[in-house]
């Protein structure tokens, strides 16, 4: 249950549900935040879940090892118990199985370890996949709160009950909140797990099976092919055998007998194709697909290999078998004697299997040419910062000395004073949460001079918090006014930086420098700042994601970051540019500014040490895992379809060579010869290639919902493949036409 079906919801919007709903047998809520494991030599911030007892169950997961919780740890001074994660247990406590029940020190306070969970064990796909421990979500008073919405709710349904019930409980008791409190519940939905799970990779997957299905289909009639250029040659073997009494049903066995075991081994070859790249698989979707590092060949996995496997082997089969058992003796004697070309029926039936082939190529080509164009698209979209020579980790002060109140400041500026003076650092700076790879919180505000809003629609805009010289760290262009300086701190007047869209949005056409806002409400609780500059609008969330409101409020003015910080807020990103008058790469300075940190206090925690260049590509690997995939895929099928129509043709061709040579011994031209020969070609695979535009046409809307900067019927990129297409096909036929015209007629007609 989750606001507008993706964001979280109020502490007492939770409450209200589990006590007021009927149609669900039980429900959870989850809250994300971190800790700091200080137990050992090497502190570390670790990614935490805060649930309700009852939801792991709920779940239906259990620990490896140990227990969870009983409902008593949801409350207040009982909740310092944990629950590792396996990757936690195995990297930091070496799997030891008497981990349970003992103490370990989180943000340098006791914690037991009740359990392990399984190794297989991540939390819901969609949210919170890396966190490494669970603890009792305690709400105390919080439980009351109608704001501040951290929560991600989690109900299963009671036998019998249906997702339009509850969705007609969960509506009813929002509203009635809604009329008691307006402007906190707007629009709470009751959405499937599995949706917001799989949902932005179930259409991209079905598409790539549908590739598969593709290049199958397309490698199905190259065997064809192959099976009747096989019958031919053995057509007065089937005479033959029918001469001396075979049936045609006898007939039919043998010929799919064989096919079988093509197909076997074929099968038998793919598995074993499939367990080399399963691993590239995994490697290359590991941070696009969800749970893909659990994709293994089970058995489910061979059972429907070898179906498929089956299937195939029977259906393009037995076309040839019983083209090939239909034995006419006067026919065969006839045309297979002078070595003409096939018969009417299957040369019809051949240019049916080239034509398909070539339409399911371009349907092919055509979405990893729109692929392709949508990743370029997508990289060429400028972030509002420059992501080279650029080093960023977190640096957490929570559970350690440093966030007693009025340290956390003095702190932050000691590391970024230290951090600047490591050789090779051109400038640093810090950031609660690094734009694309961090969290987007979102901070109503009120514009002075305008009339309140209505409670369920006033603005907010998200808000970073940074100290000075960020922007010249991150290269972010200030279009108007000034920077933070360090005399921006507490006791002098709060100012704030807006980005481009918001000064356009709420100021058209004036100056913004001097303007105010207010960040609580100015009926009752007015916090009024200065707007002293403003920035080039930079991308939030994702590339991808509209431009939006965005403010930047001096970290050394946030009591809640510097006094006593609670875990949520309780780090900041360092942002560190290299020098590369000394040394370009960002990466290689990460020992020596852990060193310069751990010099301040030993105890303090890092974590996601990256650099930014790793956040870009990291923002477009779902898109590039596509890219690849239908990419092979659409080669694979380029160069079958080439070699199928290649292989038919001179098949063809040579079937045909008493008739060329009896053409060039009457005084045909050998240009003629050609021409007609490429025009059969031609004809066939234009035919295909027709068949093939319009299914694109139909199969590329499927692509809408995962392209970016490019329409799904783009003209440039299915004339491009329609045109490579032909080019192929005019070379598959024009090839094999120019060998069989050189040849002289004495040899054609020997």
């Amino acid at each position: 249950v989750l606001n507008e079906g993706r964001n979280p919801v109020g502490p007492a919007s939770f409450v209200e549900w589990q006590r007021d709903t009927h149609a669900f047998s039980g429900i959870g809520a989850a809250e994300l935040f971190s800790l700091a494991l200080t137990s050992g030599d090497h502190p570390e911030k670790l990614p935490a879940l805060r649930v309700t007892s009852g939801l792991l169950s709920l779940l239906g997961v259990q620990p490896l090892l140990g227990s969870l919780w009983s409902a008593d740890a949801d409350q207040p001074g009982r909740d310092h118990v944990a629950v590792l994660s396996y990757r936690l247990w195995d990297r930091v406590f070496a799997r030891d199985p008497g981990i349970v029940g003992r103490q370990v020190q989180l943000n340098g306070e006791p914690y037991t370890v009740l359990g392990v969970m399984p190794q297989g064990f991540m939390f819901t796909p969609f949210w919170a996949t890396n966190a490494e421990l669970v603890t009792p979500l305690a709400l105390g008073p919080r439980a009351f709160d109608h704001s501040g919405w951290s929560l991600r709710v989690f109900a299963r349904l009671r036998p019998g009950a249906t997702l339009a019930q509850a969705r007609a409980e969960v509506a009813a008791i929002t509203a009635r909140m809604e009329r008691e409190f307006p402007g906190s519940n707007r629009d709470a939905q009751v959405v499937p797990l599995i949706n917001l799970a799989v949902g932005a990779v179930r259409t991209p997957l079905f598409v790539l099976l549908g590739a598969v299905g593709f290049v199958l289909l397309i490698a199905c009639a190259n065997v064809a092919h192959m099976l009747l250029a096989r019958a031919s040659a053995r057509q007065r073997e089937m005479a033959v055998r029918a001469a001396l009494g075979a049936s045609r049903a006898r007939v039919v066995r043998q010929l799919l007998t064989e096919s079988l075991v093509i197909a076997a081994g074929g099968g038998v070859l793919g598995v074993g194709l499939a367990a080399l790249g399963l691993r590239a698989l995994v490697t290359l979707g590991r941070t696009s697909i969800p749970r893909v590092e659990g994709a293994t060949l089970d058995s489910r996995v061979l059972a429907a290999t070898a179906l498929v496997t089956l299937a195939t082997a029977l259906v393009f089969g037995l076309v040839p078998a019983l083209r090939t058992s239909t034995v006419r003796l006067a026919g065969t004697l006839r045309d297979g004697g002078r070595g003409t070309s096939d018969g009417p029926g299957r040369h019809a039936f051949r240019s049916t299997l080239i034509a398909s082939e070539f339409a399911l190529a371009l349907m092919l080509l055509v979405g990893a040419g729109l692929m392709m164009r949508s990743f370029v698209a997508l990289a060429s979209i400028q972030p509002g910062f420059d992501a080279s020579h650029l080093l960023t980790m977190q640096v957490s002060v929570s559970g350690t000395p440093e966030a007693t109140p009025g340290r956390a400041g003095t702190f932050y500026q000691r590391v970024l004073e230290a951090t600047r003076a490591v050789p090779g650092v051109a400038s640093a700076s810090a950031i609660n949460h690094l734009p694309i790879a961090g969290d987007v919180w979102g901070w109503p505000f009120w514009v002075e001079g305008r009339p309140a809003p209505r409670p369920d629609d006033r603005q907010s805009a998200t808000y970073r918090v940074v100290f000075p010289g960020y922007f010249e760290t991150m290269r972010i262009p200030l279009v108007r006014g000034r920077d933070f300086t360090p005399s921006d701190r507490q006791g002098s007047a709060p100012v704030v930086i807006v980005n481009e869209w918001m000064a356009r949005h709420y100021w058209p056409g004036q100056d913004v420098i001097g303007k105010r806002i207010s960040l609580g409400d100015p009926a009752t609780d007015p916090e009024w700042v200065t707007i002293v500059g403003v920035t080039k609008d930079v991308a939030q969330g994702s590339l991808t994601q509209p431009m939006g409101e965005e403010m930047y409020l001096p970290a050394l003015q946030q009591p809640n970051y510097l006094e006593q910080p609670k875990p949520q807020v309780g780090y900041m990103t360092l942002v560190v540019r290299a020098d590369c008058r000394r040394a370009c790469d960002a990466a290689a300075l990460a020992p020596a500014i852990r060193g310069a940190i751990a010099s301040i206090d030993p105890q303090v925690p890092l974590a996601a040490v990256q650099t930014m260049d790793t956040v870009l590509r990291n923002a477009t690997a779902r898109p590039r895992f596509y890219l690849v995939l239908l990419g092979i895929f659409a080669v694979v099928a380029l160069v079958l379809a080439a070699v199928g129509i290649y292989g038919v043709t001179s098949y063809s061709v040579s079937r045909r060579t008493h008739e060329i040579g009896l053409r060039l011994a009457l005084g045909a031209e050998p240009a003629q010869l050609l021409r007609q020969v490429v025009r059969e070609g031609m004809v066939v695979a234009v035919a295909g290639a027709g068949a093939g535009f319009c299914g694109a046409l139909l199969c590329t809307r499927l692509l809408r919902g995962i392209l970016y900067g490019v329409p799904a019927h783009d003209p440039i990129t299915f004339a491009g493949v329609t045109a490579i297409l032909c080019g192929v096909a005019l070379a598959a036929s024009w090839i094999p036409a120019r060998r069989a015209t050189r040849i002289t007629p004495l040899e054609a007609l020997r």
